[in-house]
């Protein structure tokens, strides 16, 4: 299995398949609107602004695993997103990035790039995973970790 094997749905049901962001590279983040990181989606939406005609796409995988910091359901969090934090990119349907119903992109990518000292699994909301343009997981990124941090790495990637 590779990246482009997989897809993911919107929050009105249509499939994302990841097969249509090839020579693109990708950021995926597992976000929640009330979570103390939430104004990572202003820095997350000014990626997308500023390298978005240059190849990057932006994925935002709504989660509610961590102390239900997404209560916003599929009808709603697009707009929660674009009123609170001017989010323009792609967001999906709510998903589990961790336990017995993790995405499939979740698994894959936590396969392919493991974690940290807690193992692969995802930490926290707003963990990212850039994807280059060829299909290959790059790095993963911390929650902590602010959307300009990346700036390079995106670049890098965009470059290859």
């Amino acid at each position: 299995m590779n990246f482009y094997d997989l897809s993911a749905k919107t929050p009105s049901g249509k499939i994302i398949e990841m097969a249509d962001f090839k020579n693109k590279a990708v950021l995926i983040v597992n976000t929640a609107t009330k979570c103390g990181l939430a104004p990572q989606f202003d820095g997350l939406e000014k990626l997308h602004e500023k390298y978005g005609k240059e190849g990057l796409v932006v994925l935002g995988f709504p989660c509610n695993q961590f102390l239900n910091q997404e209560p916003e359901t599929n009808k709603t969090v697009e707009e929660a997103c674009r009123i609170n934090h001017g989010v323009t990119f792609q967001l999906t349907e709510k998903v589990d990035v961790n336990g017995s119903n993790t995405h499939p992109v979740f698994k894959y990518l936590k396969n392919e790039l493991g974690g940290g000292i807690l193992g692969k699994s995802i930490k926290w909301n707003f963990t990212k995973f850039l994807i280059t343009p060829q299909g290959k997981p790059f790095k993963r990124y911390a929650p902590t970790t602010a959307p300009r941090e990346i700036e390079g790495d995106i670049r890098r990637v965009l470059r290859k």
